[in-house]
């Protein structure tokens, strides 16, 4: 069924409030101008905003940073300009002049709203529903911080995660994985406003949404407040400073609302969401809610009204008092909740991470690299406070789990996308590392929670296990063969494929130490052989890649990763035996690798002729000059792991006949 564009839904009628009004024109103004952007939503939502950030959140827009803060989320990023003008009303350091550039090349005001761009955005949003699953997370990075640093009489971790969203963020699927877990969790100090105004691009949602979605959230274990007239302040209000109250449960408060409201024509349409309203109807606006003030332009007493600064200096200097006294009382665990803030590793950490690299370097057993990094995990988890792990129902087989991890542990159950996006608010709230681990075939779908981290910078480990054909009876459908060359695709996302103990310690503490990036470990389910290095080698690894064996009078080069390392050595052992020197080089880190300087790579690569292999496509080998490469170019089979490899031709002796074959070409 199609919708009708021209669709329209009322819900109730504007304030006429002037700090709702003054949002609604800049809102309007800024699309305008830009005459591209989403004037609907916000027009919808500002009185949901004037009752929020002028009555009840907690925030200093001098110091966007403050560690107990309320956090505001706005899952329906598309209504980007609602945040902006917010920012800029309440004292923000976003200045008018950004507010003219809306979604203007170099601006602070793009299109969607963008962590680490904009002061007092606290995370990316526009793929709708991440959003709230973001914001699901800050409020389970907030409960477990306070369970750890509060003490009787000293809550120094005490704030609420708000989060704004609408009809398209409950479509998406994520949604369901987030609310289910919010409420298994029982994270009553987070707040979901629902913008229920009915239309979504398509028109009215009728012919596609309709869910009963009170029902839906109770039955996830939420509390539900409404539904209320969305433009009501008193109602609002009311709902909120309940919301507030400690009930064990999540809270959602459904505001039934016109989108676009305040505009003569639009308001309740389609056409209202996701275009300029127009000079016409911007004037007829201006004139019905009675704002005879030119573009851009805010009378100083409503900037007065809004204006935050004073309030937020206030509630950050009384916390600060609080902060001071639990100091006094408890100086190290004070100590300690600042540097978790502050996301800075322990002083001992290149100590430990030393230790850890040099205790595998020189591991010999053969393990499965999974396996590996479960070891790992046992060596670094304890003393690193703020990992904070997890898997997909999936715990016994990604061995993400750490002797004594209590709730430092999280089953996140058969939601792999909600978890990724869970990690990121996490993430994004601070005082946690996170990482979470699932089958590498479906990082598929996770992927998009994985690109959002990557966007925002954010340090979170994705632990994928079951990385080839090598996982074997499970078949094509848990196989994976394009996702590794896939994920290496994802700008600032490393990706590590170790081929042993001492590459999977290396990814490890290189994952840990990469506060700008998340990180993507492939592990796999079968041994590998533990491979020899010296010194140079063990530092080296760190590089991305490096030549593993290079013996004399080589006459080419194998390129490998992962567990087909180990099938280069054999190789190596077969062609030598032939009299045929091949240098083996390993890539356990090709993002990483591909970040050296010219002259390293260069140097690994070398000048003889190159072949790679790796049990997956093989389109992404040309890059290195690869003139053939061995892998994996369809999907797999179901039967055991060994028979897989031979069936696909990932042996050492097809591998050195390869070799035999490039050399004689």
């Amino acid at each position: 069924m199609s919708g009708a564009s021209n669709a329209r839904v009322v819900h109730g009628q504007p304030s006429h409030d002037p700090r709702a009004t003054a949002l609604r024109a800049l809102a309007m103004d800024a699309v305008q101008k830009a005459n591209s952007g989403h004037p609907g939503a916000p027009m919808g939502m500002a009185e949901m905003a004037v009752a929020l950030w002028c009555n009840h959140l907690r925030h200093n827009p001098a110091d966007p940073r403050w560690a107990d803060r309320d956090r505001f989320v706005l899952s329906n990023g598309h209504a980007s300009m609602l945040l902006y003008a917010l920012l800029h009303l309440t004292g923000y350091d976003l200045p008018l002049e950004e507010i003219r550039n809306f979604r203007q090349l170099h601006s602070k005001t793009p299109g969607h709203p963008e962590h680490g761009l904009t002061p007092g955005v606290e995370t990316t949003t526009g793929p709708l529903g991440q959003g709230l699953a973001n914001a699901v997370g800050m409020a389970l990075a907030e409960k477990l911080l306070a369970r750890e640093f509060n003490r009787p009489g000293h809550a120094i971790v005490d704030h609420h995660t708000w989060v704004f969203h609408g009809d398209g963020c409950l479509m998406e699927g994520i949604s369901q994985e987030a609310i289910s877990l919010a409420g298994v969790w029982q994270l009553d100090k987070l707040v979901a406003l629902y913008d229920d105004n009915g239309i979504s691009i398509d028109g009215a949602v009728t012919g596609w949404f309709g869910d009963d979605t009170p029902a839906r959230f109770r039955a996830c274990g939420w509390r539900v407040i409404g539904p209320i007239d969305g433009h009501d302040l008193a109602a609002l209000d009311a709902a909120i400073a309940s919301a507030r109250q400690p009930s064990g449960k999540p809270t959602l408060i459904v505001c039934r609302t016109t989108i676009g409201a305040g505009a003569p024509h639009r308001a309740g349409t389609a056409k209202a969401h996701g275009e300029a309203l127009g000079a016409d109807e911007v004037a007829a606006t201006r004139a019905a809610l009675g704002w005879n003030h030119p573009p851009f332009e805010i009378p100083a007493e409503i900037r007065a009204q809004w204006d935050a600064r004073g309030a937020g200096a206030q509630r950050q200097d009384a916390w600060q008092a609080r902060f001071n006294a639990y100091r006094r009382e408890f100086p190290e665990l004070a100590a300690e909740f600042e540097r978790r803030m502050a996301g800075h590793l322990p002083d001992d950490w290149p100590t430990l991470r030393a230790q850890v690299q040099q205790h595998f370097a020189h591991a010999t057993e053969n393990v499965a690299s999974r396996k590996a990094s479960q070891q790992v995990l046992a060596q670094l988890a304890p003393r690193l406070p703020e990992m904070l792990g997890g898997s997909a129902d999936l715990t016994g087989s990604n061995l993400t789990d750490f002797p004594d991890a209590g709730p430092r542990h999280i089953s996140y159950g058969v939601r792999e996308f909600g978890m990724a996006a869970i990690m990121n608010g996490v993430a994004l709230h601070g005082g946690w590392i996170p990482y979470g681990g699932t089958f590498l075939t479906f990082s598929d779908y996770s992927r998009n929670a994985i690109r959002m981290a990557a966007l925002m910078k954010l340090r979170v480990i994705h632990v994928f296990t079951h990385d080839s054909i090598g996982l074997g009876e499970d078949g094509p459908t848990h196989q994976s063969v394009e996702h590794a060359a896939s994920l290496r695709l994802i700008p600032n996302l490393e990706v590590w494929r170790p081929c042993d103990a001492a590459e999977t310690a290396l990814a490890w503490t290189s994952a840990l130490d990469s506060v700008q990036r998340p990180s993507a470990l492939l592990l796999s389910r079968q041994a590998l052989p533990a491979q020899t290095r010296d010194a140079a080698q063990v530092q080296a690894i760190a590089r991305g890649g490096y030549v593993l064996s290079a013996p004399a009078g080589a006459r080419a080069t194998i390129l490998a990763t992962g567990s087909e390392v180990g099938l280069a050595m054999q190789a190596q052992q077969l062609l030598a035996q032939q009299g045929i020197g091949v240098r083996v080089v390993s890539l356990p880190s090709s993002t990483r690798f591909d970040r050296q300087d010219a002259a390293y790579r260069a140097g690994v690569l070398g000048t003889l002729p190159r072949i790679g292999v790796e049990a997956g496509v093989t389109c992404w080998w040309g890059q290195y000059g690869c003139v053939v490469a061995l892998g994996v170019d369809s999907f797999g089979e179901s039967a055991p792991a060994p028979a897989l490899f031979e069936h696909f031709g990932l042996t050492a002796a097809k591998l050195a006949a390869r070799v035999r074959e490039v050399l004689d070409a």
